[in-house]
């Protein structure tokens, strides 16, 4: 099921409270007949009750009149005159206007999900909005990725409407499902970032993207075990990011060198401070060493993997080289940082 932003009252709501209206004016009707019951007539002229009273109010607003209640007097009459008859055409203005309602937003909900289908291209899928993937969607959109191509697959009620409450469009269902990952196009999206709280999910939905897309889409995971990483890589994931060990080496920095925690911290949180950056080597700097640069660069990437520049060896940048690098990052837009 395909849970589009909120953007207005959901029908649910809508609907509650045009009840309450229909409601109220029934029990409003109660009670001036009731306060007028003199003045109405019975078939079995034993005088009206106050049930008899909610049975006439009831039949009067639905315009289904039995005939076996009728005003009698001129005060009766009065009041069916100014207040009954005009209540009657509220009451099913209120009946009409629900059905109405119900139907439009229908309509309303397939004429957005065909248009968001229409522009959809190139997109990032999140599979699971917990911790892990609240901050990685927090993490693109500190980059400047656009909301609108982020994809949320989530099978938790409480996670559906975390994302939804928050402007992301929310395929909900199990994204081990080849259906559910259909429904959030996979094969047109431009990555498939993994981040659920099972290892063995982030297997089995690895091995799913993987045969929906024929290895085209690259896929990133989390796992909690080291041991499972292997099995990710061997899955069809191009990235995998091992969660426990990784918050285990930065507790051992926290604890033998506390500064070091302090500036990957930095260089991890964008808008602050440093950060990483990437970006193409630039024509003139072909050739060249990269520790020669103005530019601090720590890392080269060339046809996908990382040289790093330590040791002896000495690296020159080639055509087409991507150079990670650490920038100032404070009062910089956002842009291609890591």
């Amino acid at each position: 099921m395909i849970h589009l932003p909120l953007v207005r009252q959901g029908p649910l709501k809508a609907l509650a409270a045009r009840l309450a209206m229909a409601l109220g004016l029934v029990l409003v009707t109660v009670m001036i007949i009731y306060a007028d019951r003199e003045g109405y007539r019975d078939v079995n002229e034993d005088g009206l009750t106050l049930l008899d009273c909610a049975y006439y109010a009831v039949v009067t607003l639905s315009t289904t009149g039995y005939g076996d209640i009728t005003p009698a007097t001129q005060s009766a009459r009065l009041v069916n005159v100014l207040f009954i008859t005009p209540a009657r055409v509220l009451f099913l203005i209120i009946l009409v206007g629900t059905t109405l309602e119900v139907l439009t937003d229908q309509y309303r909900k397939g004429l957005r999900v065909s248009r968001w289908r229409r522009k959809l291209k190139d997109h990032i899928i999140i599979c699971g909005y917990g911790t892990k993937g609240r901050a990685a969607v927090a993490a693109l959109l500190e980059t400047g990725y656009d909301k609108a191509r982020i994809v949320i697959v989530e099978n938790r009620e409480a996670g559906v409407r975390q994302a939804q409450a928050s402007g992301f469009v929310v395929i909900e269902g199990d994204a081990t499902r080849s259906a559910v990952l259909n429904e959030a196009d996979v094969k047109n999206c431009k990555s498939v970032i993994i981040a659920t709280d099972r290892d063995e999910a982030s297997v089995l939905i690895t091995l799913t993207v993987r045969q929906l897309t024929a290895g085209q889409v690259r896929i990133i995971a989390a796992v909690r075990e080291q041991e499972n990483a292997a099995l990710l890589k061997q899955s069809g994931a191009h990235h995998v990011i091992v969660s426990s060990s990784t918050a285990g080496r930065l507790l051992g920095l926290t604890t033998t060198a506390p500064p070091l925690i302090d500036v990957v911290e930095d260089l991890l949180t964008p808008g602050q401070g440093m950060a990483l950056a990437m970006r193409s080597a630039e024509r003139a700097e072909v050739g060249k060493n990269p520790r020669a640069l103005i530019t601090l660069v720590v890392a080269l990437i060339r046809r996908g993997k990382v040289l790093p520049l330590g040791g002896e060896a000495v690296v020159t940048i080639e055509t087409g080289d991507l150079l990670v690098y650490i920038r100032d990052d404070e009062g910089v837009p956002s842009g291609v940082t890591v």
